[in-house]
Parts: structure tokens; C-alpha cells; sequence
């Protein structure tokens, strides 16, 4: 695609050749902003259709506001700190604070295609949806208070730093790093965090009786939110190509296919044990394409094929370990289905990333004769992953002794949707009236 001339010889800073922001790749980048920001109510319907119906709204409540003040924070010094100029490659500074300085007609460094302000939009939903992913591990058993200081600082401590050491010009960047839609900064950071979440929280009453599988609420309404991410993660690894091309094209066959692969793995697995079940084909999805995410632009479709067959297995094995041999409540097993999934995909790349599939960011992996790639590629995920481990667990010790982490048991039981909110996702109309006063004395208590 011909970059658009200007009119009046205007150099344009960081632009490709000093010329206008190409007007096709600017359009799909900023398609592919709305594509993701589409994905975050996306995992609220997803979510709470696997949860039981008194956390409903809590969860659609954490997600929506998460969304805004995770918005705010990355307008105010988020987007600073991760792409401002860097500081000993550890972090960016405030120039660019409240995005002054973030251009609608220059370009950024790292998308010489399009406007600044575009790839800052685009780059937001990213740090957004990262720590909302980790709603679905400590799901039915947090406070609402204690979940928005939980986000913000988890954002600022965990988020920023290894977004930046990857993508803003850290020191892992300038090792020469690989992570395309965010296997490592996004997947690995989220799962490896809300592992350790869900060991301190610990489990959920009548864990034992429902063998950790709590049954779903709303099954339909989890499809439509899986269905919703399929279609977002498009926007998700081919706008992460930033630009209209050949790499976005071969991210969009990669994630169709990771996702697809992965999902007949779980079908298989699941009618083995019985019949095939709805919650493990649309599991097998998420888990293929959340997968794929880092490797979406650096591999082919035969490796594809391959690679969501291995993240099919390896999560679904992963959810039998954690949930049903070690006990651990990871309520909707982010660990196994991103956690896990994204290390694999990371790691992938070091064996089968091709420079040829991403000439201007990609780079030969061990299968192309490259064996260093992949061991910077098991470094970073090494150190994402302990870096995550370790900023999680004084976050929320440090808030569990100031304000408390947990609610009650008595709380648990009546539900977070009354207990945090006050209100009822589903209103059983035949039994309001008989239970009319008592729902009153609840709702009056949590007031």
C-alpha cells in the first residue's frame, strides 16, 4: 500500500520516508482499537456466564470499571511510562504525561505508519485488558475496593515496567526479545499473577462438593462472550502487525487456526470422559488463541497447526492438575488457559519464528538455524514470570492487611452481586414475593 503524499512537502516526524501517516493502515490499526476494546465486555459476558448468578454483576462490574479507570490511568502517566523515552531500560519517564507531545499527524517510533495518538489508543487496550484477564481466577471472593487498588497498582508495578522492557525500548527489547500481541507481557504477567492470587485467597465454599467446577450460570451467555473475544482477537494479534499487510494477514490465519486446532483438542479430551461439553469447546478457544497471541506474526500456518495442537493439550492437562489433583481455585483457570498457553507461545518463537513471515521485527529461531533467540526467549519469560510473582504477592498481602482481600463466608454465600452492589443479575419473579421481606432485611444489611 502507497503511503499517502502530502500536500505541502511537510516532513513528518518518525513517518515512513518523512510522508504523511498512511491513511489504509491507520484505518486498520484504529479498527482494530475498537475490535479490542469490544473484547473487555466481551470477557465480562464470558465470565459471568461461567460464574454462579449472585456474582453476575460483580464480575461485569469489575470488568466495565476497570476499563475506566485503567483508561484514565494510561491517559494521565500509563502510556508515559511504558513508551516515553527510556530510563536504563527499566521503565519510561512522564513526558509524555496526560499524552502531551502524542501527535494525531506524526508518527511514533515503533509504528512509522500511523499517528501517534493511534498507536497510543491501540497500545491502551492491551494495558487495559491485561489485569482484567485476572478477574476470572479470584472470581466470587474479592471486595470490590480491594479489587481497584489490586488493578491500580498491579498495573503500574507489574504492567508498565514489562511492557516497556519489551515493547517501549527496555533492556529485553534491545536483546533482541520477541513478543508480538503479548504471549510474555500480557498472558504470562496475568497468569502467572493470578495463580498466585488464587493460592492466597484460597478456595471457595463447597469447593470439595463441586470438585472446583462450580456449576455455570448462563452457558449461552459465555458462548456469545467467547464469540465476541474469537472475533476481537483478530484485532487483538493482526492489529498488533500495525499495518495493513502480509503480517497482519498471516496473524489473522495463525489465530484462526491456533484457536481451531486447540479447541479439537479439548472436544476430543472432553468426550473421552463423557460427552463433549460446551464449556471445554469454548475453553479450547480461548486457550488456542490466547496461545498463538505472541507467536501470531513471526510463524506459519504449518507451525500454527502444530503449536495450538500442543496449547490444546497442554491447558487442558493444566486445569486437571491445578483444579482437580492440587485443589487450587483458579475459578475460571486463567494460570492454565492464559497463564500457561501464553509461556508456550513465547517459547515457541524461539524454535519456529521465521524472519521471513516479519522481515522489519521478526528473527530466525532454533528450527532456521538461530538457537540464541530461543534462549532469550526462556529468559524473558523467566523473568516476567518472577517479576509477576513477586510484585503480586506483596500487592496483595500489603492490601489484605490494610484493608482486607477477602470477603466473609457469610458474604460468599449470599453473593458479591447483593453484597458489593446491591442488586440481582437475574430476578427470580416467582419467588420475590414470598421472599420479599427477606431480601430486603440482605440488602439492607450490605447497605
Amino acid at each position: 500500500m502507497a503511503l499517502t503524499e502530502s500536500s505541502d512537502n511537510t516532513t513528518y516526524q518518525n513517518c515512513a520516508d518523512g510522508k504523511a501517516p498512511d491513511t489504509g493502515d491507520t484505518t486498520w490499526v484504529l479498527l482494530s482499537t475498537i475490535l479490542v476494546l469490544g473484547m473487555m465486555p466481551a470477557l465480562a459476558f464470558f465470565e459471568s456466564g461461567l460464574l454462579r448468578s449472585k456474582n453476575t454483576l460483580s464480575i461485569i462490574t469489575q470488568i466495565i470499571s476497570g476499563i475506566v479507570v485503567l483508561t484514565v490511568m494510561w491517559q494521565a502517566f500509563g502510556f508515559s511510562l511504558t513508551f516515553g523515552p527510556d530510563q536504563k531500560g527499566i521503565i519510561g519517564n512522564l513526558d509524555h504525561a496526560f499524552l502531551i507531545g502524542v501527535s494525531y499527524e506524526d508518527c511514533n517510533p515503533n509504528a512509522p505508519h500511523i499517528p501517534s495518538a493511534a498507536y497510543a489508543m491501540f497500545m491502551m487496550m492491551f494495558a487495559n485488558i491485561t489485569p482484567l484477564l485476572m478477574t476470572g481466577a479470584y472470581a466470587e471472593r474479592v471486595k470490590y475496593r480491594s479489587f481497584i487498588v489490586l488493578t491500580i497498582f498491579w498495573e503500574i508495578i507489574v504492567f508498565y515496567p514489562v511492557a516497556h522492557w519489551i515493547w517501549g525500548g527496555g533492556w529485553m527489547k534491545n536483546l533482541g526479545v520477541l513478543d508480538f500481541a503479548g504471549g510474555i507481557v500480557i498472558h504470562t504477567t496475568a497468569g502467572v499473577s493470578s495463580l498466585v492470587i488464587a493460592l492466597y485467597i484460597g478456595r471457595r465454599k463447597d469447593f470439595e462438593k463441586y470438585g472446583g467446577e462450580f456449576p455455570p450460570s448462563n452457558i449461552p451467555l459465555a458462548a456469545l462472550g467467547a464469540a465476541l473475544l474469537w472475533m476481537g482477537w483478530f484485532g487483538f494479534n493482526a492489529g498488533s502487525a500495525l499495518a495493513a499487510g502480509s503480517v497482519a494477514t498471516s496473524a489473522v490465519a495463525s489465530t484462526q487456526i491456533g484457536g481451531s486446532f486447540s479447541a479439537i483438542v479439548w472436544i476430543i479430551l472432553s468426550w473421552l470422559k463423557g460427552k463433549p461439553s460446551t464449556v471445554a469447546v469454548i475453553n479450547g478457544v480461548i486457550a488456542g488463541l490466547a496461545g498463538i497471541t505472541p507467536a501470531s506474526g513471526y510463524i506459519n500456518s504449518q507451525y500454527s497447526i502444530g503449536l495450538g495442537v500442543v496449547l490444546g493439550l497442554a491447558s487442558y492437562l493444566s486445569v486437571y492438575l491445578l483444579k482437580h489433583r492440587l485443589h487450587i481455585d483458579d475459578a475460571l483457570d486463567v494460570s492454565s488457559v492464559h497463564g500457561l498457553t501464553g509461556i508456550i507461545g513465547a517459547i515457541a518463537i524461539g524454535f519456529c519464528a521465521q524472519k521471513s513471515i516479519n522481515p522489519d521485527g521478526g528473527a530466525n529461531g532454533l528450527f532456521y538455524g538461530n538457537a540464541r533467540l530461543l534462549g532469550i526467549q526462556v529468559m524473558a519469560v523467566v523473568v516476567a514470570a518472577a517479576w509477576s510473582a513477586l510484585a503480586t504477592i506483596v500487592i496483595i498481602v500489603l492490601i489484605d492487611k490494610i484493608m482486607g482481600l477477602r470477603i466473609e463466608e457469610s458474604e460468599e454465600e449470599h453473593g458479591l452481586d447483593l453484597v458489593e452492589h446491591g442488586e440481582y443479575a437475574y430476578h427470580k419473579i416467582s419467588l420475590i414475593d414470598n421472599e420479599d421481606s427477606h431480601y430486603t432485611r440482605i440488602n439492607n444489611h450490605y447497605q
